[in-house]
């Protein structure tokens, strides 16, 4: 997504030099899929706002949603490296020094261990937050360590973690 606003901010500065590079050329190309569903009037106005702005002022709206929705910018990942990417990668080690440091917001459960008294009632648990049947979950609590579950915001998380601490096992947040 950063590299999308990077882009999208590189293009917007050359369509300051040519004011006739606008977003309304593309608008006007045919419909991919059309839709026989009426838009709500309200969205449909925002639309045609939206495709009416020029690459400069979309990507000044794009950084705007971002900071009032609070949406952090996240590198896209490629598979392999390009060939001139040791350059690049010089630079974000200061690009990431610049950035205030975010709260981490979305959290991950791994059951580590358990207490062989309690195996029965950590089975049941497992059951009801997985919603495996019994034999999987007995096999899912017998290969400890496991990731229990993923992208739990904070609350839950610590919610779920000592509800299993209560019963006799080990969970961490990670």
């Amino acid at each position: 997504m950063a590299l999308a606003s990077r882009c999208c901010a590189r293009l917007a500065r050359s369509a300051v030099a040519s004011p006739s590079l606008r977003l309304a050329p593309f608008a006007a190309a045919p419909r991919r899929w059309n839709s026989t569903a009426s838009a709500d009037p309200k969205i449909a106005g925002i639309v045609d706002q939206i495709s009416g702005l020029t690459l400069l002022e979309t990507a000044d709206l794009v950084s705007l949603l971002k900071t009032r929705l609070n949406i952090p910018d996240v590198a896209l990942q490629s598979f392999a490296p390009a060939a001139g990417a040791a350059a690049p990668a010089a630079a974000a080690p200061e690009e990431a020094a610049e950035e205030p440091v975010l709260e981490k917001t979305m959290f991950n459960l791994k059951l580590q261990s358990f207490d062989a008294a309690a195996k029965p009632k950590i089975i049941k648990e497992v059951k009801s937050l997985l919603g495996l049947s019994l034999v999987e979950s007995k096999k899912f609590v017998e290969s400890v360590p496991k990731m229990l579950k993923e992208g739990l915001v904070k609350e839950e998380a610590e919610k779920i973690a000592k509800t299993l601490k209560d019963l006799g096992a080990v969970a961490v947040l990670e």
